[in-house]
């Protein structure tokens, strides 16, 4: 017996529509790449996205085609975010702080046929236009008043955003079709080899849009002021465009402006609640703040993800500035929220520091995603144990194959022939389900047969006050095979010894975790997402000697 219940399909074009109907004077603030600041509501978000539809159309796309876009967080930005995928294209949004030849790759696997831009991104796109295969229009993101002539062209034929918007009515159907249709596509820069696609659909991002906005995950509503500092070409900034239609949240882009200054104005001036971003950029905007004696006036939580956040960070936002921090963790190929550290009844009546402690792990699993860890022999480990596994998620919004089969089926099947995703991670879950990183199983450090867990000394280093930035990598020992080499970025005008840091380690680890050796180093390399690039430190410090003594 089937139940009577109407069918609709889950389409993000639901979103833009619930959206302009239910909050249609609701604000999207942008901090533009013209310079200035541009406001706009829902319905004039939503009118727009149908006029772009409308123009992608005349463009020649058609549904399931590759729309590409290499854009910072603003209005034009998400507009393109529902005029794309809600006409049943397929929204690309390609991360700029790659390298030339790795876009070139990415939009050639991609079969993308338009990419729009921001002037930021002019003379990237002037470098690898001529090298790309299948895209056949260039659209800046912008009027012609604010493009250069001279670097208009060097990109031929290129058109103008605000050109094609104008040019087109907002009388537009949104088109109804099957929901597991491909609806974005991002490229993952975490795994081996060239960065492999995840294409999701649009019924894993609609599922992922509710439970990214739970109490117990996200926890947003129309009340909030959403600050994303994550990317949009992150993974589609961790699912926030679509929460805050969903919620009828008012939206703060802050565009390409991510100092610590320009963020702290934006959150200032716009009444800021909520705001989410890699632990790189809270360090910047930290300092800020700090240095200039300031406060936070509306901002009460913050989504840390992305890399481990310190503990010194979460106490830091705690005390000083009585900022929650949510600390998450998820994938692209998540799409991206996996678990959440919210609280249950219990941790309320525990003291502040036992929260703290609590904090530092990654949460528990949000509905819609399970999870499990298992030995080197595959076999389960159950909760609650002190040993670490390899972690294995599986739910509705997680991949199960990348784009064109790249690399293979990277699923792993169990005995009653269920396929979990292996995340990479290795983790250990706590008997209330709350997870904890312990290390990426490609950055473990195995001394004489034993594992040392490369983030827990990171962060003892991290909680060090001269200490900004710190990496912690395996370095060859004739003895151990492997021992930890901690790089260390020191704060401006801070001091510290060698023997000083390791001094800081004693009583807090097991002494035989303790590192055999401290570099400081002017800057960790980052990748496009914030996260520190330990193969690259690896690669710097592969014949460092450790001291024999």
């Amino acid at each position: 017996m089937l139940g009577q219940m109407m069918q609709q399909p889950l389409l993000i074009s639901t979103l833009i529509v619930h959206a302009e109907r239910h909050h249609p004077e609701r604000e999207i603030v942008s901090r533009r790449v013209e310079g200035d600041i541009h406001r706009t509501t829902y319905k004039e978000l939503a009118s727009r996205s149908r006029r772009m539809a409308k123009a992608l159309a005349r463009l020649g796309v058609k549904a399931g085609d590759r729309v590409a876009t290499l854009a910072w967080n603003g209005y034009r930005h998400m507009e393109l975010y529902y005029a794309v995928s809600g006409s049943g294209a397929v929204l690309h949004t390609v991360n700029p702080r790659l390298h030339p030849d790795q876009i070139v790759y990415i939009a050639d696997h991609a079969e993308d046929q338009v990419l729009f831009f921001d002037l930021t991104f002019l003379p990237l796109v002037a470098a690898v236009a001529g090298r790309t295969k299948t895209v056949r229009h260039w659209v800046a993101m912008s009027d012609r008043a604010h493009v250069p002539a001279e670097a208009a062209a060097k990109i031929p034929g290129l058109l103008f955003y605000e050109d094609l918007v104008a040019a087109e009515d907002d009388r537009y159907d949104w088109p109804s079709f099957d929901e597991n249709s491909a609806s974005s596509l991002c490229y993952t820069s975490g795994t081996t080899g060239n960065p492999k696609g995840v294409l999701y659909s649009h019924r894993s991002t609609l599922l992922h849009t509710f439970a990214a906005a739970l109490p117990d995950a996200l926890n947003c509503s129309a009340n909030d002021v959403i600050l994303p500092v994550v990317p949009m070409f992150h993974v589609n900034a961790w699912g926030l465009p679509y929460v805050a239609c969903l919620t009828g949240a008012k939206m703060v882009y802050p565009g390409a402006a991510l100092d610590g200054k320009s963020l702290y104005e934006l959150f200032e001036n716009e009444q800021v609640t909520v705001s989410a971003g890699v632990p790189t950029v809270w360090q910047g905007l930290l300092a800020y703040v700090q240095a200039n004696g300031l406060k936070f006036s509306s901002m009460r939580r913050t989504v840390i993800g992305g890399s481990a956040c310190p503990p010194a960070m979460l106490r830091t936002f705690g005390d000083e500035f009585d900022v929650h921090v949510l600390h998450a963790w998820g994938m692209t190929e998540m799409s991206p929220l996996g678990t959440v550290c919210s609280f249950k009844p219990a941790h309320l009546k525990q003291t502040q520091e036992q929260r703290y402690e609590v904090m530092a792990k990654q949460g528990r699993a949000v509905f819609g995603v399970d999870m499990k860890i298992v030995d080197e022999a595959g076999q389960e480990l159950a909760f609650g144990g002190e040993a670490s596994g390899d972690l294995l998620v599986s739910g509705p919004w997680i991949v199960t194959e990348y784009f064109k089969g790249e690399g293979g089926n990277p699923l792993v099947t169990d005995e009653a022939g269920r396929g979990w995703f292996p995340t990479g991670d290795v983790a250990k879950i706590d008997a209330d389900g709350y997870m904890q990183i312990t290390d990426r199983s490609k950055d473990v450090i195995k001394s004489g047969g034993e594992w040392i867990g490369s983030i827990d000394l990171e962060n003892i280093a991290m909680a060090h006050p001269a200490v900004a930035m710190a990496a912690c990598i395996a370095a060859p020992h004739p003895k151990w095979d492997e021992r930890p080499l901690l790089v260390v970025v020191k704060k401006p005008g801070a001091e510290v010894t060698r023997e000083e840091l390791l001094a800081f380690f004693d009583g807090k680890i097991a002494k035989w975790w303790t590192p055999d050796d401290v570099v400081f180093v002017d800057a960790i390399p980052l990748g496009a997402t914030g996260k520190m690039q330990k193969n690259k430190l690896r690669e710097q410090f592969k014949d460092h000697k450790l001291p024999t003594a």
